[in-house]
């Protein structure tokens, strides 16, 4: 078996660290302002104007059922998704990180169900884990529970 290295893109809500794809992200921006979405799910913060593209904004802390709140000034990091811009709110940014396959391991079971249905696995780095974040699989369940 080959040993294969990504780059992600880390961000932290409340005090872990997740990380997507950098071929996944479009950029990461400050916060932005919002125009709320009457009776949109309640991780469907709202949707924001990035130079004339509207992105919908979620907020992964109320996706993955995080209470903790560390930060109130959110940042934004913005996916494309077939042509669909979608931004996840995070507490902070961390930095692109580069990683072998070797340290990868599928998502263990004592993750949340809430969290584990959107993480495609860990990296483990010295003192922490990574949990990356299956882009496709959150904008799947965007879209089947805004499907009416």
């Amino acid at each position: 078996m080959t040993n294969t290295v990504r780059q992600f893109s880390t961000f932290y809500i409340s005090d872990r660290m997740y990380g997507i794809d950098v071929m996944r992200v479009q950029e990461i921006t400050k916060a932005l302002p919002m125009a709320r979405i009457p009776l949109a799910p309640h991780y469907v913060h709202g949707l924001i104007n990035l130079r004339g593209q509207i992105s919908t904004a979620i907020g992964l802390r109320e996706l993955f059922d995080i209470n903790e709140i560390i930060s109130e000034e959110q940042m934004n990091v913005v996916c494309k998704l077939n042509d669909v811009l979608v931004s996840f709110l995070v507490d902070r940014i961390g930095d692109v990180m580069e990683l072998q396959s070797k340290d990868f391991e599928h998502a263990p079971e004592t993750i949340p169900e809430g969290i584990r249905r959107f993480v495609e696995g860990v990296y483990k780095i010295p003192g922490t884990l990574l949990s990356v974040i299956d882009v496709d699989k959150v904008f799947e369940f965007f879209l089947k529970s805004n499907v009416k």
